[in-house]
């Protein structure tokens, strides 16, 4: 079951739209050790907005992702990546469909 996500909108400072790219790939196997996020996207929406949205079976899961690995690069690398803070919002899932899994 699936109950929240998260949706992180990211903004690249100018020149460092590829650094941003590679941390977030390099994320992704951060985040297949976390039991907890069932599913985990980066994005990419233009020259240089990034995002992330990953679903949760419930809020315990998401906190921990916001504190663990990801959440603390995040936030050390901020300041040399972003130009604003990462805009996270906490949703919660109304619908979903995953491989092998149904609401």
């Amino acid at each position: 079951m699936i109950e929240v996500a998260l949706s992180v909108v990211l903004r690249a400072k100018p020149g460092k739209e590829e650094e941003v790219a590679e941390f977030l790939r390099s994320a992704r196997s951060i985040v297949e050790q976390e039991d907890g996020t069932r599913a985990w996207f980066a994005l990419q929406f233009d020259a240089s907005t990034f995002g992330i949205f990953d679903v949760f079976p419930d809020d315990e899961a998401r906190q921990a992702h916001l504190t663990g690995s990801v959440g603390q690069a995040l936030a050390a690398q901020g300041a040399e990546l972003f130009s604003v803070e990462p805009d996270i919002q906490h949703v919660d899932v109304l619908a979903y469909k995953l491989p092998g899994e149904s609401v």
